[in-house]
């Protein structure tokens, strides 16, 4: 059976299965004109030109699509460098975010720490199932708990989280994504309560050794907003089948499901020991979607780091001619 990918709103989405593909179309969720996508393609082609779809009768539907089950929140950001997002809670609503992220809440609000990500998959098992899902998030490199807030009063009620660095605040609908999707360990900022937020092991080697961030990045599964943080200037690539896009290892934020990633050499020593760009830069390959942010954290923390006084820097007044000549006069 074959694997289509849908392109839907300038994203992929899929795999899916022919009975899926021709259900769509008969129901009216696709058109002829749709593009779409399978292995042996060389492009995307619209549904009314592949042979295989268009000939085939609806005999099969696709598999019912189960209730949401993270809670349905909306939202506003504010701000352009240093953003912060607030959320809008209906009563017994709930938001999940790492700690210390929270900006201000109102009344009404019920905040408590917890083990897991407070979705059903972490809740529905006992005690060291708990401690199993707060495991992944050291593994991760992140806290051993998480904060929930909670709407227990009447009416609408707002909390705020904000970025802990200059950047960009990036609203994601899993539901858009297939369900999932790849981030960086330090990416994740809050989400509606029932996102699980787990580990993706990535197993190929090179990106193990080389990569940045090691066998492991965190995996956004369920069908709820969440909210990642990248630095700089966010830059989004939607990637065709069989397109690839090489970047910085640090530059990259997060990744649909469908993108594969892998660690490349630069091929040359010299250009590597005297470019100041590393050994080894990341390889997409589409289909997929990706986000790529042009200031990464280690990036700017190096720069901070490089111009403190116990690092060997020095501070001096932006344009002044005598630049150290004029420290000499400090006391």
């Amino acid at each position: 059976m074959s694997n289509w990918y849908v392109a839907v709103d300038g994203k992929s989405q899929g795999p899916f299965s022919t009975p899926q593909i021709v259900s769509g179309l008969a129901t009216g969720q696709y058109t002829p004109a749709t593009l779409v996508w399978r292995d042996g393609f060389a492009d995307w082609q619209p549904i009314g030109e592949v042979k295989e779809l268009s000939n085939v009768e609806a005999t099969a539907a696709p598999p019912p699509v189960s209730g949401q089950e993270a809670h349905v929140i909306d939202y506003e950001i504010f701000g352009h460098e240093m953003q912060f997002v607030e959320v809008e809670l209906d009563p017994g609503e709930s938001v999940v975010s790492e700690a210390g992220a929270m900006m201000y809440m109102d009344n009404g609000i019920r905040m408590e720490t917890i083990f897991g990500d407070g979705s059903a998959a972490s809740q529905s098992g006992g005690f060291f199932d708990r401690m199993l899902g707060a495991g992944k998030r050291l593994i991760t490199g992140e806290g051993l708990f998480i904060t929930m807030f909670t709407h227990t009063g009447s009416g609408k009620a707002r909390v705020a989280f904000s970025s802990p660095y200059p950047g960009k605040i990036i609203p994601l609908d899993l539901k858009k994504y297939d369900g999932r999707l790849i981030c960086q360990k330090d990416a994740f900022l809050c989400a509606a309560k029932g996102v699980q937020i787990g580990i993706a092991l990535q197993k190929k080697i090179g990106v193990a050794l080389f990569g940045g961030e090691g066998f492991i990045m965190q995996q956004l599964d369920g069908d709820g907003l969440v909210f990642v943080h990248a630095g700089g200037t966010i830059v989004e690539k939607e990637l065709a089948a069989g397109e690839s896009l090489r970047v910085d290892t640090g530059c990259l934020v997060a990744l649909t499901r469908t993108v594969g990633y892998d660690i490349e050499f630069v091929g040359d020593v010299k250009s590597a020991i005297f470019g100041g760009e590393g050994f080894f830069f990341a390889t997409l390959q589409g289909p997929g979607h990706v986000w790529l942010q042009s200031l990464p954290f280690s990036r700017l923390a190096g720069r901070i780091w490089e111009a403190a006084p116990q690092a060997g820097g020095q501070s001096k007044g932006e344009g002044s001619v005598l630049g150290g000549i004029a420290t000499l006069f400090e006391k």
